[in-house]
């Protein structure tokens, strides 16, 4: 029985968020395919490959236990997902908005993905 693409998508963000929260480099790699593309702004360079992948997270990771990640799939085909989700950070207290596409594999594994996220402004 072949696995639903909205199954793949939220089997592949709960270890996205694992990764997040671990900052274990085999889990954040497992993620990606050997050749995939991390796009992390508009109009710069993708971090390219599942080892420079890892090394540009762990180069900029949070905290275990500093976010909390909500999430909801807004469409999801065979080729590629959008989820819309928000990132609440303990300290110092912050939200963003996220948006992320994301393509799978047939193996569940991100051949590419793009992250927007925009900060909410300051409730104060």
């Amino acid at each position: 029985m072949r696995e639903e693409p909205a199954d793949r998508v939220q089997a592949w963000v709960e270890r996205y968020v694992q990764a997040w929260n671990s900052n274990d480099p085999a889990t954040i790699g497992s993620l990606f395919t050997e050749d995939a593309a991390y796009h992390t702004e508009p109009y710069s360079q993708p971090w390219r490959g599942r080892d420079e992948i890892v090394r540009q997270w762990l180069g900029r990771k949070d905290e275990p236990g500093d976010t909390q990640f909500r999430w909801h799939p807004l469409s999801v085909s065979p080729e590629v997902a959008v989820v819309q989700g928000t990132t609440d950070y303990r300290d110092p207290p912050r939200t963003y908005s996220n948006l992320w596409v994301i393509r799978l594999d047939a193996e569940g594994r991100c051949t590419e993905f793009t992250e927007w996220w925009m900060q909410h402004p300051d409730p104060a």
